[in-house]
């Protein structure tokens, strides 16, 4: 279910659409003054992004991924093609981060699931048992076959690369449709597409105050993938902790609120922000900076901002102005 409206804005008519996505609203806005033309544009980019939703859903039980997690264990499973490209790319997000973004982490969701809703900490041995069910490691692939097998019972989850995968997906759409030549702006969740050439905006808000700005990132066209917000923390024993895992020590990630990635086209090596989180700042700087065009947002927990703006990129950064008044 979705809802949709035309409307004047932008000294020009827009067609918006909202629906609910992967646990995230998804909303769609195509600058266009042809309404019917908006709309198809907006119908044609949610139904991908729910198809690729219910094709790798960890709770859909007719999912790619249920199917493979029902039966891959000691036993080779043919993969759907896409399927395969997926775990290429989680596989690398696993050896960029020493093990810390894992799609095998279900057995902790859980556990931390029960101590945010018991403001009380899993104990050292319940997180210790549930690292022991994890591990990239027991997932065998066939490059030449596409099959899978698991050594051990494990599970995958691919919630972490959906929505940066959607907007890959998108991106491939909006390229081939040579209809599409009005800007269009999709956001699912705290991630944005900007398609075509127009003045965007992101704006970057405190961890400590949602309802102060830390500043903007402007930009021509491109897409920002973020893992932000101090409505993902959970407050356990009077601490504050990131909804982000690190899956090699179990525990969220340390003196973290918000990572955001502008790049001026997205691709496969930039579809998880919370990968890129668990590095570190440092770390996913460095890796960040190797590309072309890109900046990123990294907020510490206590809300200090650090930038990385690569000289080749269009996007700016811009802080709040300052009034002073007599």
């Amino acid at each position: 279910m979705f809802s949709a409206f035309a409307c004047k804005g932008d000294k020009r008519d827009f067609y918006y659409a909202k629906a609910f996505v992967m646990s995230v609203p998804i909303e769609i806005t195509v600058y266009d003054p042809d309404k019917e033309k908006g709309k198809n544009i907006a119908d044609l980019l949610l139904k991908e992004v729910k198809r690729v939703s219910d094709d790798f859903s960890y709770t859909e039980p007719y999912s790619y991924t249920s199917h493979v997690n029902k039966n891959a264990y000691n036993k080779w499973v043919k993969m759907e093609e896409e399927m395969y490209v997926l775990l290429k790319i989680s596989r690398k997000y696993y050896d960029l981060t020493d093990g810390a973004f894992d799609v095998t982490f279900a057995p902790l969701w859980p556990i931390w699931k029960d101590a945010a809703a018991a403001k009380k900490l899993p104990s050292k041995d319940e997180i210790e048992k549930a690292i022991a069910k994890i591990g990239h490691d027991n997932i065998e692939m066939d490059e030449r076959t596409r099959m899978i097998r698991f050594k051990k019972p494990v599970e995958i989850n691919l919630g972490g690369i959906l929505r940066g995968y959607s907007f890959v997906r998108i991106i491939d759409i909006l390229k081939k449709n040579v209809s599409v030549s009005s800007p269009v702006q999709v956001e699912i969740g705290t991630n944005k597409l900007c398609w075509g050439e127009k003045d965007w905006t992101y704006t970057v808000n405190s961890p400590l105050d949602e309802k102060k700005v830390l500043g903007t990132l402007k930009f021509r066209q491109g897409v920002v993938i973020s893992s932000s917000g101090r409505s993902h923390f959970v407050k356990i024993e009077d601490k504050l902790y990131s909804h982000i895992l690190s899956i090699k020590t179990g525990y969220p990630i340390e003196n973290f609120s918000t990572l955001v990635v502008y790049v001026p086209d997205m691709d496969m090596d930039f579809i998880s922000s919370a990968a890129l989180a668990t590095m570190g700042r440092e770390k996913a700087f460095d890796y960040i900076s190797k590309y072309k065009g890109v900046c990123a947002i990294w907020v510490d927990g206590a809300g200090n901002v650090s930038t990385l703006i690569n000289e080749d990129s269009s996007c700016s950064w811009e802080k709040p102005k300052k009034y002073l008044f007599f």
